[in-house]
């Protein structure tokens, strides 16, 4: 996860709390969450370096729609993640 970039970690976490969400989803989930405009250009590459890396899994809703599902291996370097943030950001009491 050290090697991500806050956007695919962005991406990566918004597609863990959806089910099997399309491209288009977690571009107006990162829009709304940004106040500004994702680009095709920039969303498709990075959720394409996220197959690439193990993170996120790529499957063909219909032939012009691909979903994406988080792999076991992402839900498991999202768990590590969190854990190395709460060794550094603490919840209040």
């Amino acid at each position: 996860m050290y090697d991500l970039t806050g956007f695919q970690r962005d991406l990566l976490y918004v597609a863990a709390g959806k089910d099997k969400p399309h491209g288009l989803a977690l571009k107006d989930e990162l829009e709304e969450y940004y106040e500004s405009q994702i680009h095709h250009g920039r969303l498709y590459p990075n959720l394409d370096t996220l197959v690439d890396k193990g993170l996120l899994e790529k499957g063909e809703l219909d032939k012009r729609t691909n979903y994406y599902q988080v792999t076991k291996r992402g839900h498991r370097e999202i768990e590590a993640r969190r854990e190395w943030e709460d060794q550094y950001v603490a919840a209040e009491a």
